[in-house]
C-alpha cells in the first residue's frame, strides 16, 4: 500500500494490534484517500529520520 518513501519515513511504523504498518500522522479524509490509493506522492509530513541532520547543523 505504501510506496518506498513511506517505508523510509519515521512516521510509518508497525502496529502490533493491526499487524501491519501504518502512518502515525492523523491524516484528514482527503489525505487518507490519497494514502490508501497510493497517490500521496508529496507528503508534507514525510520525515526521513536523518539522525545526522543536527550534527551537520552544529558543524
Amino acid at each position: 500500500m505504501a510506496d518506498s518513501k513511506c517505508e523510509q519515513c519515521t512516521n510509518y511504523v508497525y502496529d502490533d494490534e493491526y499487524e501491519t504498518y501504518c502512518c502515525l500522522i492523523d491524516l484528514d479524509q482527503d489525505e487518507m484517500a490519497l494514502f490508501i490509493t497510493d497517490t500521496f506522492s508529496h507528503c508534507p509530513y514525510y520525515d526521513p529520520g536523518d539522525e545526522y541532520k543536527l550534527v551537520r547543523k552544529q558543524m
